[in-house]
């Protein structure tokens, strides 16, 4: 665990994951610099704003020998990724250096593009879209610098996220809870009976610290704890519309219309793009992390009963982590 020696500067404080992390920290005394463009964090953090595309304003946001998790969120939009990504991880890089910091780095499994049966860590990079290309570059980049020795880093890998504080960029919270709670039917894309699995919010805000305590996890791409076997959306619409108390009404978007919608809309533009996720079975294993530190995921039915509970609440606090 973070000791109260170490500072810990979450880079991207604000988000579904830095949210429940900074919380998790201070619960356990542990020093927060919670770092973002609009200068959000809980009340017992130094809160620190910087844009992430500056190097400058990032090498003030990391103090020498800090942990740092870099968990940048950016708008879904290549044009957008294909600029500021490259820019945040070398400004994150070259800051980590010079300040003797570590780096612990959120990522997700874009760069492995289609994979037939289950991801692992040793899963070949063969991206088919340009965010999967963008995110194989920036990781492939974190890789060689921790290898040549310039900075001591990870890569903490999820799949698609639920649960609390997700509320506002989670798939399954934004068209399935979400709809179901206002009356709607749940919104699924091209097949509801493709098996998929999810990676639960509060699971990766315990499980990152444990990366970065850990001598031997450095220098590695590490799957963060994911529950399994995987739903189908059919069966995850089942279980939120039993905690909602409502009819279990869906409906699926198939992948002609997300391309026509394209045309038109810039988000529907980016998900075509990675439809493949969503026309066949998206596996993820993590058993390289739970076997190494005896963790246990989330099972779904407790995490989606969770996600109820925040998105009744009204979304998520800063100081709830469970």
């Amino acid at each position: 665990m973070a000791s109260d020696e170490t500072l810990n500067v979450i880079l991207g404080a604000g988000g579904a994951i830095g949210t429940p992390l900074s919380a998790l920290l201070l619960a356990r005394g542990a020093k927060v610099r919670a770092v973002s463009r609009g200068g959000r964090g809980p009340a017992a953090a130094e809160i620190v704003r910087a844009d992430l595309t500056r190097r400058d304003e990032v090498l003030r946001a990391v103090a020498e020998g800090a942990t740092v998790y870099l968990l940048a969120g950016l708008a879904y939009d290549r044009r957008v990724w294909r600029v500021q990504w490259p820019a945040i991880m070398d400004n994150a890089l070259a800051a980590c250096a010079a300040r003797g910091a570590r780096l612990v780095f959120f990522d997700n499994v874009y760069m492995y593009g289609p994979v037939e049966g289950p991801m692992t860590e040793a899963s070949p990079v063969r991206p088919t879209s340009e965010k999967g290309r963008i995110r194989a570059a920036i990781a492939s980049a974190l890789l060689e610098a921790a290898a040549a020795g310039r900075v001591k880093a990870l890569i903490a890998r999820a799949a698609d996220f639920y649960g609390p504080h997700a509320e506002a960029t989670s798939v399954p919270s934004l068209l399935i809870l979400q709809k179901l709670a206002a009356g709607k039917a749940a919104q699924v894309l091209v097949d509801a009976d493709a098996l998929h699995s999810y990676t639960y919010t509060l699971d990766c805000a315990r499980a990152l610290p444990l990366l970065a305590a850990a001598d031997d996890a450095w220098g590695q791409v590490w799957h963060l704890p994911t529950a399994r076997p995987a739903l189908t959306s059919r069966e995850l619409v089942a279980i939120a519309a039993r905690e909602l108390g409502v009819d279990a009404r869906l409906t699926v978007t198939s992948a002609w219309m997300v391309r026509a919608g394209g045309v038109f809309s810039t988000l529907l533009r980016e998900v075509g793009e990675m439809l493949y996720q969503n026309d066949r079975h998206y596996l993820f294993d993590s058993s390289k992390f739970e076997a190494r530190f005896a963790f246990e995921p989330t099972p779904y039915a407790e995490g989606i009963r969770a996600s109820v509970r925040a998105l009744r609440s009204g979304g998520a606090a800063w100081d709830r982590t469970g």
